[in-house]
């Protein structure tokens, strides 16, 4: 058993990730959804509608990725911040992803792929453990690949559900006319810079511990997810689908294609209408499907999904931003703070009211990492049987901001400063590992002395 300051050592130590993009991938995948589509046939099902010409990805957007561990688990605890996944809430959302401490490994000179307690787990945890690393991998990618391709923006990423549900019912728990459809991406990338329009990219993420062929099945259905969401004109919304192959023996490798488009695009929510992202907003009432173009004097039959028409395009940037803005109040354990920023279906009564801090996350913890203040929430818990704390905050200047409802202030802020956060992954003043993002979140631990 290694001892848990050990542990912390190797969450902190980059490793190579290894990124599969090729033409061949493209045909591999169209080859799965074809033979997806004979069984659905054979069942008398419909066939899914897909996001039709998927594309490698070039290799100066995918190629040299390097991460820590930590880094992995950051990611994934960012994304999940309003999953609302237990009872427990604030404990739940952040063990879901400081249970896979001691999952990766890997060094500067070799590639990351699962440790011995990794490769150990009983089938059912298999299967949740592969979903949501695939998560963390494939969102980790996303995020280089829109920096490198939009280097002057900042890249925020929004669960898709919660910010689906401002506008459309989801499920029968919903009011108003529900969509009926069970395909939809699981995260959206806002691609952003203040005064400016901004593009969103729908995601979706997978992650299997088999081989590259369920990874091929795994992307077939993901870009029947991602065509669920189209922004603007039809059939031109750009998206991003990810496939995590993470084997027993050999490294692992992300599997990734995208979907090329003109559109996604979103005005700026204060453009010509003197309202700005601190304005609440509440829940819309859309009734679902996509609206194919017209042709000659008769509109086709709605398509199954979610279609944001240009006169929605300034309502649904108000609403990611302000999700956004809730899934870092929530990270950092601020109840109150989140929930003006969510609508009565999106969920704001999971973050009223009293929350025991055994049970929920509660925003009473500051601390200095790599010399930057931070407010949030922390969790103690034994790794190995050593006692250890983790930490989850935002930089205490930008959380000020969004506690006061000022997220244009925080998104001017936070763009001024997204070259400037530190790149290192351990703090010897905290003794353990530190994983600071643009966004100004923050996600650190140490042994507890």
């Amino acid at each position: 058993m290694k001892k848990a300051a050990d542990l912390l050592t190797e969450l902190s130590r980059p490793s190579n990730v290894a990124t599969h993009s090729s033409m061949a991938l493209v045909g591999n995948v169209d080859a799965a959804g074809a033979d997806e589509d004979k069984k659905r046939k054979e069942k008398e099902l419909d066939a899914l509608r897909r996001k039709p010409k998927l594309q490698a990805i070039p290799t100066r957007e995918v190629g040299s990725f390097q991460l820590a561990p930590w880094d992995v688990l950051h990611t994934l605890a960012r994304a999940v911040a309003l999953a609302r996944r237990g009872a427990g809430r604030g404990l739940a959302e952040h063990w879901g992803s400081l249970k896979y401490s001691q999952a990766l490994t890997g060094g500067s000179d070799v590639y990351m792929k699962l440790s011995a307690e990794g490769r150990e787990n009983a089938d059912y945890y298999k299967a949740l453990q592969s979903d949501e690393l695939g998560i963390g991998f494939g969102l980790a990618l996303a995020k280089q690949v829109l920096t490198r391709r939009y280097p002057q923006h900042i890249v925020s990423i929004v669960p898709a559900d919660t910010a689906l549900r401002a506008g459309w019912a989801l499920t029968s728990r919903d009011k108003g006319p529900r969509a009926g459809y069970r395909y939809r991406p699981r995260f959206f990338a806002e691609v952003w810079k203040p005064g400016e329009p901004s593009r969103v990219f729908p995601i979706e993420s997978k992650g299997n511990h088999s081989n590259a062929a369920t990874s091929h099945d795994q992307l077939a259905s993901a870009s029947a997810h991602v065509e669920a969401v189209h922004i603007g004109s039809w059939n031109e919304t750009p998206s991003l689908v990810f496939s995590t192959e993470l084997p027993a023996d050999g490294p692992l490798t992300i599997h990734a294609l995208h979907a090329a488009g003109t559109d996604g695009r979103l005005n700026h929510s204060a453009e010509n209408t003197g309202r700005n992202l601190d304005y609440s907003t509440e829940d819309a009432n859309f009734f679902p499907g996509i609206q194919p173009p017209t042709e000659g004097d008769r509109a086709p039959q709605k398509e199954p999904g979610f279609h944001v028409t240009p006169e929605r395009r300034r309502w649904f940037g108000h609403v990611l931003a302000r999700t956004a803005a809730a899934g870092l109040t929530a990270f950092a354990g601020d109840g109150e703070a989140t929930v003006q920023y969510l609508t009565k279906r999106q969920g704001n009564r999971h973050f009223t009211g009293f929350a025991h801090a055994a049970t929920g996350s509660v925003q009473d913890a500051r601390e200095e990492l790599l010399g930057i203040q931070f407010v949030g929430t922390d969790h103690v818990f034994r790794l190995n049987r050593t006692r250890v704390e983790a930490f989850s905050g935002v930089a205490e200047g930008l959380f000020r901001h969004l506690e006061g409802g000022r997220v244009e202030q925080y998104r001017r802020e936070v763009y001024a400063r997204r070259d400037t956060w530190p790149v290192d992954t351990w703090d010897n003043k905290w003794h353990g590992p530190v994983s600071m993002s643009p966004d100004g979140s923050v996600l650190a631990m140490r042994v507890l002395t």
